[in-house]
């Protein structure tokens, strides 16, 4: 039985070696694959860091807090870290997103070396990502690089604070960090404005390294969008997840008082959607590569030359707490001991300072007693003397 004749194939038309196409399959892969962004939000409680990750993505990602239990239990004595997951899709794409939290952060009378928990998971997730680099099989590697850092400021109206500093300067290094004034609807535009600059002139002052975009690009309308976004920087928002009726009849995201409504989409009221645009529309890519060759190629560098390859990373001090207070107390023996040396060469000094004293005295005596004995030897020597002896 003979085989049937294959249908003729269709000819290849298309110009050129199809270099051009390698876009469209890439974008066929990642289609496929999706893609996995990290988010870490940190900040003091009650800023509204849940609420606006709820607004960012229209979705509850994570659960809004009980405030009636806040009080029913003793809170932690440490900063905590709380990981949430979430799987997003739209038009087909999915993109698994990770929210980091810092809870505990910022709320204690005493903040000092509150950011280690935070530094050290940072640092961790570079750590573990490297490790399962080495390995001989790397399928299935787990990343939980932190892509980008929402730092939330309070809405002062003043300027940062030592602890936002401290904590920024320390971030910077290690992740993408976006600084967000909460809140914003709390500020007058007037105020809100001058906080704003006033939190530049300190980030500018004390070096803190922030994300800054790729501003150029091809298309100018690119171009000036991506400057209208790191013009707004730090980035005001308002977190609301109700819809309100505005004076116009409109339904909108926002927050309703007595004097209107506070809209979260509203570029006149805050910088929520140049906000979400530089974290999900337009820069996402770029924050994720970022990550990965810059401040993790960073990280591993500085490993790479201080240790062998395969070797564990040295454990820090696991108390920060009882480090600085063995500082302190290294510190206040040392100053007792020069203390007490100081004390001891006055001393020494004054015991030396008397010995010359009686040393003088007693010369000054030896010379005395020596003119007393020549006067007397005189004395006698001149009553033995042969001529008083006649008379």
């Amino acid at each position: 039985m003979e085989a049937a004749p294959l249908p003729p194939s269709e000819p290849i038309t298309s110009p050129g070696t199809g270099i051009a196409n390698l876009p469209n399959q890439r974008h066929k892969i990642v289609a496929k694959n999706g893609a996995n962004f990290t988010l870490m939000v940190c900040g003091e409680s009650g800023v509204g860091k849940t609420t606006f990750v709820n607004t960012l993505f229209t979705s509850t990602i994570k659960e809004p807090k009980n405030l009636a239990k806040r009080r029913s239990k003793a809170p932690s004595k440490t900063v905590q870290i709380q990981i949430t997951r979430a799987e997003l899709e739209e038009k087909m794409f999915k993109v698994k997103l990770t929210i980091i939290d810092t809870p505990g952060f910022g709320d204690y009378v005493n903040n000092r070396h509150g950011w280690i928990p935070i530094v050290d998971f940072l640092d961790d997730q570079h750590e573990n990502y490297m490790r399962q680099e080495q390995q001989p099989c790397r399928k299935g590697v787990v990343d939980m690089r932190v892509h980008v850092c929402l730092y939330f400021v309070k809405p002062t109206g003043h300027t940062l604070s030592p602890l936002d500093v401290e904590v920024m300067k320390r971030l910077g290094s290690r992740v993408n960090l976006i600084p967000v004034i909460a809140k914003a609807d709390t500020l007058t535009p007037s105020d809100l404005a001058k906080f704003k600059q006033n939190i530049r002139d300190v980030i500018s002052a004390q070096n803190i390294q922030c994300y800054s975009s790729p501003i150029e690009s091809d298309d100018e309308t690119t171009t000036k969008r991506n400057v209208n976004i790191m013009a707004a920087m730090p980035f005001s928002v308002i977190g609301s997840t109700q819809d309100v009726l505005t004076a116009d009849g409109r339904r909108v995201k926002g927050r309703e008082y007595s004097w209107g409504v506070a809209e979260v989409e509203n570029d006149d009221h805050c910088d929520f959607k140049k906000l979400r645009s530089l974290l999900i529309r337009t820069h996402m890519l770029d924050l994720i590569t970022t990550t990965e060759e810059n401040h993790y190629e960073n990280y591993r560098q500085i490993q790479m030359e201080t240790r062998k390859f395969g070797d564990p990373r040295a454990e820090k001090d696991e108390n920060a707490k009882f480090a600085e207070e063995e500082e302190q107390l290294r510190k206040n023996f040392t100053e007792k001991v020069k203390s007490e040396e100081t004390r001891f060469r006055q001393w020494e000094q004054q015991l030396l300072s008397e010995r010359d004293r009686l040393h003088k005295e007693l010369e000054a005596q030896s010379e005395k007693v020596k003119e007393l004995q020549f006067e007397v030897e005189s004395y006698y020597n001149q009553r033995d003397s042969p001529r008083n002896i006649r008379k």
